[in-house]
């Protein structure tokens, strides 16, 4: 007996070994290879970012515009079941928020698709219900947000002396890195947004999400009068900044001022932005904007005076369609294809130049930085003040990793590409392909008086954070290209 039990013990052993052998050699070859792909395309991007150092150069001067906020991160679908919010059955788009119906409907027509949406609550009671249920929920976050100061935080760690210009709290600007210098009034009490992540895959009643992303909403009292601007405009000279940043006024969006009071805001930002040194270049970073009519005084006073935009994919047709007299464009494909992108980079850069040499004023547009889930594109007029395309591109590609991971090391173990293999560098017929070469994966081409650049991005497939991607990517790029 004890022989049989010997024998059928080296016979189980000798069969799961087997098996073991016909797993791994059934299945080797492929993640093998894919393994080896994901390792070449980051150590080409690692190669690319670091063509370019700022090591033996003066540290590039950034000066950074306007407001911030402490972000409370929790998750999306947790927070609304704690709310006792039910999915509702009818999504649907809310330029702002009144109460708890129109939340889960507003929720629920942006979490399918997985896009990134941003909405002002005007329902005091329903923030602070919202807040008080977020703080008791196990595993909420809280960190520093805002554009202006997320792309300041990234700037700084980066290498840059920062002005910020904002309205903060002493425990906020006590947590800020030692190389930014803040502009602005001390308050009491910060004003607070609430970030609603939620992963691939996540589910909510009949809902599940196609991509990793973030509802966000906001009440804020301080962020949208710019209260920080005259104290910012008064450091601004001396400081002497390589570049000038303006964000975060989608805190404008639908936030319900009296008559002409936005108007003479951004008429004093307008008059902040023209008188800007010609040796300052100027950067504009878009948002998730809803009032149609904000979006035209934009237009109107912002715009003109921005050498370089930054964008996701939801906001670049947004832009588009009110450059063309069309309605907003509410939400667009999340996961837009590379020929699809290029175009409407192509259009918006054309329109915005004609527009420019129509008015006869302001600058022209010399940069645009458009940055989705599966790639970084990059558009930059030749003989421009903005350097290392190639570099900045790789760099704006690895840090979209580096955030959404929320580790300065890119793990391949967590990271996958979802960009084609090749792509049409347009959606024009008979266009030419290029493919994706892990040895080189960025590809960078001249046409019509400009570079273009295109670059994988290495997705996080264990997501830690979403929000504030957008800010961190577009800072990386500018760094290496100021």
């Amino acid at each position: 007996m004890a022989i049989e039990l010997r024998s059928g013990v080296k016979y189980g052993l000798f069969l799961s070994l087997a098996v073991v052998l016909v797993a791994y050699w059934l299945r080797s070859p492929d993640s093998s290879v894919l393994d080896d792909r994901l390792d070449a395309v980051l150590s080409s991007l690692l190669r690319a970012e670091q063509k370019v150092g700022m090591n033996g150069v003066s540290r590039p001067r950034v000066a950074i515009g306007f407001g911030g906020c402490v972000d409370i991160i929790v998750d999306g679908v947790t927070l609304l079941n704690k709310m006792g919010l039910k999915p509702t059955d009818q999504p649907l788009h809310h330029d702002y928020i009144e109460n708890a119906e129109q939340l889960a409907q507003s929720f629920a027509y942006f979490f399918s698709p997985g896009a990134a949406s941003e909405r002002f609550v005007m329902n005091d009671t329903l923030f602070s219900e919202l807040v008080e249920a977020s703080r008791e929920l196990p595993g909420n976050r809280w960190s520093i947000g805002g554009n202006a100061p997320v792309m300041a935080s990234r700037m700084a760690l980066e290498g840059c002396d920062v002005l910020l210009g904002g309205s903060f709290s002493t425990d906020f600007t006590d947590i800020l890195s030692q190389r930014i210098t803040v502009a602005g009034n001390t308050v009491d009490e910060p004003d607070i947004h609430l970030i609603l992540e939620y992963p691939t895959g996540a589910t909510w009643g009949p809902y599940t999400s196609r991509r990793a992303n973030r509802y966000i909403v906001h009440s804020d009292d301080h962020n949208p009068y710019l209260d920080s601007m005259e104290q910012f405009q008064e450091k601004l000279n001396s400081f002497k900044p390589d570049l000038l940043v303006v964000g975060g006024l989608q805190m404008m969006d639908s936030f319900p001022f009296k008559k002409g009071e936005r108007e003479a805001l951004l008429g004093k930002l307008e008059k902040m932005l023209s008188s800007a040194s010609p040796q300052t270049a100027v950067h504009f970073e878009m948002a998730s904007f809803v009032d149609e009519s904000l979006m035209s005084d934009l237009l109107e006073f912002v715009l003109p005076h921005a050498d370089s935009l930054g964008m996701n994919e939801q906001e670049l047709p947004n832009l588009l369609s009110l450059f063309r007299g069309s309605n907003l464009t509410v939400l667009s494909d999340p996961n837009p294809r590379v020929a699809t992108v290029l175009d409407q980079m192509r259009e918006l850069y054309r329109l915005v130049n004609q527009r420019h040499q129509e008015a006869g004023t302001g600058r022209p547009l010399t940069r645009l930085h458009l940055h989705t889930l599966a790639f970084q594109a990059i558009i930059v007029k030749r003989g421009s003040k903005w350097k290392n395309t190639m570099s900045a591109t790789a760099k704006a590609s690895l840090t979209a990793n580096r955030h959404v991971c929320g580790s300065p090391d890119i793990d391949l173990s967590k990271a996958r590409l979802i960009m084609d293999e090749s792509f049409s560098v347009s959606r024009q017929e008979g266009s030419p392909r290029i493919p994706l070469k892990e040895s080189r994966p960025i590809s960078c081409w001249d046409e019509d008086g400009y570079e273009v650049c295109v670059a994988p991005v290495l997705v996080c497939t264990e997501v830690y954070q979403t929000a504030g991607g957008g800010d961190n990517i577009s800072a990386a790029g500018l760094v290496l290209q100021i």
